[in-house]
């Protein structure tokens, strides 16, 4: 059996077991070790703009594939609930839309938009009802500015997962992003959803990969930094480019700073731009495959597609190409194990731990 030990000397350390890539057995196990425990992007507050609104999504579909709505009380507050009848199991709503409460179209069982018991018909003979039970499910829900969050397990608090982010991005105005759909993009890739993330996790391919990006990023000063559950990856621009004009309480404050690379565990990207933020999501879709969806937020438009926000789609293949032959080469019977840079492959490393650690 595969044992996902990964020592925590990165200088002694090897990659994780290539089992972890290949066998449905652990696919299936890290739905509910890894995901289920672990907070998700949702979306933004513009999903539900007015009070009586209701949106419904599905939490990693085809994987975790829960089905869920957001909606917006009297109070202007934003719930994030089960959207499955707690009677028989029908979905509550099936599209977006605006109500005084939520009705379920099967048998009529009616709720409040924050989710409590209202009435259902013909049940009056019903002994102990309602109950608790009969409400629908509310799930935590965390917003930082208009960004939103979820969880299906209460086990860890959002803030040991996003906390670092926030604290770096503080000066950062999150509440002026607006979501361009016509700039947005899903990506179907080859391979398990690990091996995308770990590709993105290291710069070390920078110079091999990425000739264009390469060329407005200064690669001797790219630097990993990492946190509990998250790392940032510095992209240092080269003199002239495009980069952030950063404030004076700003820790990389005097620094040519073009991208903040944020990747929040398991499957989380927020790579912070000059002209805004684009945020990756990696879902799983089966062992060896996955969608990578591409949001992007826009503060400044002037800056776009300049310096290191520049060609994302192009970035994008030239990654896909190397990730789907990766996804080939590890069902080698030769392969089992690396061995990591300790200069260029932290992140890579720490990805490996966290993933070791939710396993076993």
């Amino acid at each position: 059996m595969a044992s996902f030990f990964i020592d925590g000397n990165i200088a002694k350390a090897k990659t994780i077991d290539t089992d972890f890539y290949t066998q449905q057995k652990f696919y299936d196990e890290a739905k509910e070790k890894i995901f289920a425990s672990s907070w998700q992007f949702i979306g933004d507050t513009g999903l539900v703009k007015e009070p009586g609104d209701a949106c419904p999504f599905t939490l990693l579909e085809k994987y975790l594939d829960e089905p869920l709505l957001l909606t917006k009380d009297k109070q202007d507050s934003i719930h994030c609930l089960s959207n499955v009848c707690t009677h028989r199991g029908n979905l509550v709503i099936y599209e977006p839309c605006k109500f005084n409460q939520l009705k379920c179209r099967y048998h009529g069982r009616l709720f409040s938009l924050e989710g409590k018991f209202i009435s259902m018909p013909e049940f009056k003979e019903v002994e102990n009802f309602p109950t608790k039970d009969d409400d629908l499910h509310q799930l935590p829900l965390f917003n930082w500015g208009q960004l939103l969050f979820t969880t299906l397990d209460k086990k860890h608090d959002a803030g040991v997962f996003l906390k670092e982010m926030m604290q770096r991005m503080e000066w950062f105005p999150v509440n002026a992003l607006q979501l361009k759909p016509e700039l947005s993009k899903d990506y179907y890739v080859e391979a398990n959803w690990a091996l995308y993330c770990e590709n993105y996790l290291e710069g070390f391919h920078i110079p091999f990969v990425h000739a264009g990006l390469n060329q407005v990023l200064d690669f001797g000063e790219y630097t990993t930094e990492v946190f509990r559950y998250s790392n940032l990856q510095l992209g240092i621009g080269k003199k002239g480019d495009v980069c952030f004009d950063l404030p004076s309480t700003s820790p990389d404050y005097g620094k040519e700073v073009a991208a903040y690379y944020f990747w929040v565990f398991p499957n989380m990207m927020f790579n912070f731009y000059p002209w805004g933020l684009s945020v990756n999501i990696v879902e799983p879709l089966d062992v060896s495959s996955c969608k990578v969806r591409f949001l992007t937020y826009v503060s400044d438009e002037s800056k776009l597609e300049k310096g290191a926000g520049s060609g994302l789609n192009a970035v994008e293949l030239e990654d896909e190409e190397v990730v789907q032959n990766v996804q080939k080469g590890i069902r080698s019977r030769f392969y089992k194990h690396g061995r990591y840079s300790v200069k260029r492959e932290q992140g890579t490393h720490h990805f490996h731990s966290l993933i070791a650690g939710f396993m076993e």
